[in-house]
């Protein structure tokens, strides 16, 4: 693939990418992660799993955004225009498109698969609701392109933006969605799952275990589910209904 732009976004890079010999993208379902292979390093050998942030068919390109956490994301971030980026998708299992009043909800970096699962509903005639949380202001990202595809609730822990507060204590999180649709930090996810629950609401979540291969070969995602047994993330997920987790 062609880096064809690096964008700051927030606190986060936008990294827009193309086939380098000008194929058409393969289809891809929201939810679904590419493996990312950190070039010219001498200390990071494993790929990088990231969200597939958006699909853009008219220019052909694939959007990939990127919070620098480690050597790893920071050598992507600071990818130039131009370089190649040796890139295996798309990996995993994605969300169900099938909601009529869905509620997709994000934190953090967690936010990165909702873009294209937003636009995949826009896509029927569906305007979503959505609920971005975030520490700061500044750990916030693309918000302009999210309120072209729904209707943005925003969270906060310093109250930056937004209410101040946690996803789980906004307005926009109620029983008259059919379906609630999450990705995020593991703490956050379990405590959408348990409201969910409570409001008697259906509820996916995609699970960000460790994935060194992406294909369930290495074993390093497995997640318990309801029955006691261990499931690669990478492979079966990484979006589950919470029904078949053990949480």
């Amino acid at each position: 693939m062609t880096v064809v732009a690096n964008e700051a976004a927030g606190s986060y890079h936008l990294l827009k990418v193309t086939p380098a010999d000008g194929r058409q993208l393969p289809e891809m379902v929201p939810g679904q992660f590419a493996e990312v292979d950190v070039p010219d390093s001498k200390t990071t050998f494993l790929r990088r799993p990231i969200s597939i942030n958006n699909v853009d068919s008219a220019d052909n390109t694939l959007w990939l955004l990127i919070r620098k956490t480690g050597a790893g994301t920071a050598s992507l971030c600071a990818t130039e225009t131009g370089a190649k980026l040796n890139i295996v998708l798309p990996l995993g299992n994605g969300f169900s498109t099938a909601a009529t009043r869905p509620l997709l909800i994000g934190g953090g970096v967690g936010i990165a698969p909702l873009l294209y699962l937003a636009r995949k509903y826009n896509e029927k005639g569906v305007r979503p609701t959505l609920i971005l949380g975030a520490r700061s202001k500044g750990d916030l990202a693309l918000i302009e392109e999210f309120e072209t595809v729904g209707d943005v609730f925003y969270t906060t822990e310093d109250g930056s933006h937004g209410i101040k507060g946690f996803v789980t204590m906004s307005e926009a999180f109620t029983a008259e969605h059919d379906l609630i649709q999450c990705c995020g930090p593991m703490p956050m996810m379990k405590a959408v799952a348990e409201r969910a629950r409570q409001l008697g609401v259906e509820c996916e979540v995609s699970l960000e275990n460790m994935m060194a291969c992406g294909l369930g070969a290495c074993l390093c995602c497995v997640e318990q589910d309801n029955k006691g047994h261990n499931v690669c993330v990478c492979s079966e997920g990484p979006v589950f209904n919470i029904n078949r987790l053990s949480w």
